[in-house]
């Protein structure tokens, strides 16, 4: 008689861990920066809008088709699904991002915005530091108005 120890489902392991990690990959790529948002146009979360938007499909049938789901399956599926989503999902941005330092900046606001806040806090106090040895230097008595 022959024991595997476990040995015979390792590739079943392996298989589950793939499916995981491709499930991961794809969670993530949506709800990265040039992902799906949440809109801030939407009606209830702007879950559906941001769906439409990033399936580049009409949010008219996106809402009926989470509506349909809805009464088919009763709240918890759906509705638990909606408001996680809608939890989850970052905001759409105000303007749209233009260059990586915007992306990296939004990325930053959205999951730490003390951090952001005070990156824009030292970005101010530089630039006042400046205004003030530009003001030292015109007001200086070596400058020479003529």
């Amino acid at each position: 008689m022959r024991r595997n120890y476990g040995h015979k489902h390792r590739g079943k392991f392996k298989n589950c861990k793939s499916r995981y990690n491709r499930f991961r990959d794809k969670i993530e790529t949506m709800t990265s920066s040039r992902g799906v948002y949440r809109s801030r146009k939407g009606i209830l979360m702007g879950v559906c809008r941001g769906f439409a938007e990033f399936f580049d499909l009409n949010v008219f049938w996106v809402r009926v088709i989470a509506f349909l789901l809805f009464l088919m399956t009763g709240f918890w599926p759906i509705g638990v699904i909606y408001i996680v989503a809608g939890l989850l999902l970052k905001v759409e941005p105000v303007t749209p991002l233009r260059s990586e330092k915007d992306e990296e900046f939004y990325d930053s606001y959205t999951h730490s915005r003390q951090s952001a806040i005070q990156r824009i806090k030292r970005k101010f106090e530089n630039i006042e530091r400046r205004i003030q040895r530009m003001e030292h230097t015109v007001t200086s008595r070596e400058f020479d108005w003529k």
